[in-house]
């Protein structure tokens, strides 16, 4: 979410205390010798078998169903490990001085790793920090630039993500003009997961991104190939910090600009639950694709007010996040990255009551067996 991102938060105004939970079931103990291991830029993190393994998992922020189902599983995963897990936050998706401070207390705590959901490169110099002091670091939804800073990523792949609104939304259009408005993440920092996504829209749609590392770069106005193809233009680009009031906001903003947009892609889908409530306002029939895939959205999804969105499985993330510290610390086991991708891919598919031909996806009511929150 978002991240989402994606990859998306609804933020409130006033920071929010940490919360602190600790997984209490002790790992059986088997040994007192100490185990030192060495992995891929953690020097020295090391274990006795017979305590607990502790790790921080560091969140985006608390109030997202996105994170919170992180967290009860990562929860989950840690007490059937016996891992004692430290839970804290930022109070935005792009607050990056309180992920610092979470980093530099695990480091203080003797944490033996951290798992971590970035919001932004900033932290990369703590992150760095980290793994000199012998911590293992892992990634979810959002992989760090350059994705070597922590040990791996645990990530929907988010450009397929984007692809897969982005060939529903052409395919959709059926040789119309698109008429677009772009409601990202951020505008001041480049976040991956909100780059990954939007380029991944636009390449589903058939519409060069201009820059491969930024958003913003595309070109304004010319011919998408996606679908049956047709002419196009960006009526509008704002970040919506993925939540629903600066989504509405956005997109309000965006219609004063140009009342005619007939197609929103959204961060995430508070983002774009916002930004139906200021369709529905205008009186717009627009197109609008979101990524994320939590349940409480898909009653959108069946009305039609948000034509599709791409499912992301955040619980799946942080369990496998915690399980690698784990087997890190504990068996030596060192998590691979998917073939060809820099991070492990933990899937997605496409949810959708009006399936586009040559567009895989699922409708409402499989995705009810799947969706999380």
């Amino acid at each position: 979410m978002f991240p989402n991102p994606s990859s998306g938060p609804v933020v409130g105004p006033a920071a929010r205390r940490h919360r602190v939970t600790v997984a209490a079931l002790a790992v059986a103990a088997v040994c007192s010798v100490a185990v030192t291991m060495a992995a891929s830029g953690a020097s020295g993190a090391s274990s006795s078998a017979g305590k607990s393994v502790k790790v921080a998992l560091i969140l985006k922020e608390f109030s997202n169903p996105y994170f919170v189902t992180m967290e009860a599983n990562a929860k989950a995963d840690a007490a059937k490990l016996g891992v004692r897990l430290t839970v804290s936050a930022g109070t935005t998706d792009s607050d990056t001085a309180t992920q610092i401070t979470a980093i530099d207390n695990a480091i203080a705590a003797g944490d033996q790793g951290i798992v971590i959901t970035p919001n932004g490169n900033a932290v990369n110099s703590a992150i760095t920090k980290a793994r000199k002091a012998g911590l293992y670091t892992i990634a979810l939804d959002t992989a760090p630039i350059p994705a070597s800073v922590v040990n791996i990523t645990y990530a929907t792949d988010n450009t397929a993500a984007g692809k897969l609104d982005g060939k529903w939304a052409a395919a959709k259009l059926a040789g119309k003009a698109a008429d677009i408005a772009l409601l990202d993440d951020v505008n001041t920092e480049v976040v991956s997961v909100d780059v990954d996504r939007d380029h991944g829209f636009l390449e589903g749609m058939g519409i060069p991104v201009g820059n491969a590392n930024i958003n913003g770069k595309e070109p304004t106005s010319g011919h998408y190939t996606g679908g049956k193809g047709g002419s196009y233009k960006i009526a509008c680009q704002l970040p919506t910090q993925g939540a629903i009031g600066i989504g509405k906001s956005a997109m309000q903003t965006c219609l004063q600009k140009d009342s005619k947009i007939n197609v929103v892609y959204a961060i995430n889908e508070p983002a774009a639950q916002g930004a139906t409530e200021a369709l529905k306002a205008a009186g717009s029939k627009a197109i609008v694709v979101a990524i994320d895939g939590g349940c409480t959205n898909l009653p959108f999804v069946a009305n039609g007010s948000i034509g599709a969105t791409a499912g992301q499985f955040p619980g799946k993330m942080a369990a496998d996040g915690v399980n690698a510290i784990y087997k890190l610390v504990t068996k030596h086991v060192h998590p691979a990255d998917s073939p060809g991708l820099g991070f492990f891919n933990t899937g997605t598919k496409l949810y959708t009551n009006d399936p586009q031909p040559g567009v895989p996806s699922v409708n409402v009511a499989a995705a009810k067996k799947i969706c999380w929150g």
